[in-house]
């Protein structure tokens, strides 16, 4: 068990608040050795984000560069991100509440299907969905995840690979380009592999850049806190997690907008 996976567990002491999710997800579905950071869902109260910073004052954490752990900024799709340092290893935790691409009926079932599980972790198809980021490895993780979906409408909707989905095609005609057209891929793409590995790639390039333009209206809504956080890291220096927590707290107020103007996409995380 790493570190991440210990974290989880003290998280979700006495009661649900942190889903383990991203890269340390991929490793627990066996699809990667190892993650070098650890992102969670958390719960969006004040006693499960009060546990979480209270064992991450514990561990010796800091700030790095981010929203605080407060449901008002988590409320609004903001991000918080953490680091320490265990046994020379540098432990990074980033933390949301609004996972990007993952709408209120989605992440309420998260919630509830992780609920009695002895060790909670996103499931196949919502890690699919997290990983559809502006990374192009993150496109590769997507096809490997498809892989082991059971459902077959899960595989073509996720699938990276021409030939697996006209594999499909031959099979499920309709089915499959209805699938794909929930994508924005035509039946004109199915007329090869060629054609249709193109339309992958074009696919592929719409989302990063979705997911571009995402991230960088949060960035414009943050201008403001970077401009000072070089300042709110001195006043933090030295301190425990638990009284710099409070600083950052009264230091975001009224330059850190809790939310984005009205049809912003949630998740200011990646």
């Amino acid at each position: 068990m790493n570190i991440y996976m210990d974290l989880t567990q003290h998280f979700n002491t006495g009661r649900l608040r942190a889903i383990l999710s991203s890269g340390q997800a991929v490793v627990l579905h066996r699809l990667a050795v190892m993650s070098k950071d650890g992102d969670w869902i958390v719960k969006e109260d004040d006693e499960a984000l009060h546990h979480i910073l209270q064992i991450l004052h514990e561990s010796g954490a800091r700030y790095r560069f981010s929203a605080p752990l407060d449901r008002r900024w988590l409320a609004g799709g903001w991000s918080s991100h953490f680091e320490f340092t265990r046994d020379q290893l540098r432990v990074r935790t980033d933390f949301v509440s609004r996972p990007p691409r993952i709408g209120a009926e989605r992440l309420a079932r998260i919630w509830s299907d992780q609920e009695n599980r002895a060790f909670p972790f996103v499931n196949l198809v919502d890690l699919a969905e997290l990983k559809k980021t502006n990374r192009e490895k993150d496109y590769a993780v997507i096809g490997e995840l498809s892989r082991r979906m059971t459902a077959g409408e899960d595989q073509v909707r996720y699938s990276r690979s021409a030939r697996e989905i006209l594999d499909f095609f031959r099979e499920s005609p309709s089915e499959v380009a209805a699938l794909l057209a929930e994508r924005g891929i035509g039946t004109k793409a199915l007329k090869n592999r060629e054609s249709l590995e193109a339309a992958l790639d074009a696919e592929r390039r719409r989302l990063i850049h979705a997911n571009e333009r995402r991230l960088a209206r949060y960035a414009a809504a943050a201008r403001a806190w970077v401009e000072i956080w070089k300042d709110v890291e001195r006043a933090l220096a030295g301190l425990p997690l638990l009284e710099a927590h409070g600083i950052v707290v009264k230091r975001a107020e009224g330059v850190l907008p809790f939310t984005l103007p009205e049809g912003t996409d949630h998740g200011g995380d990646s």
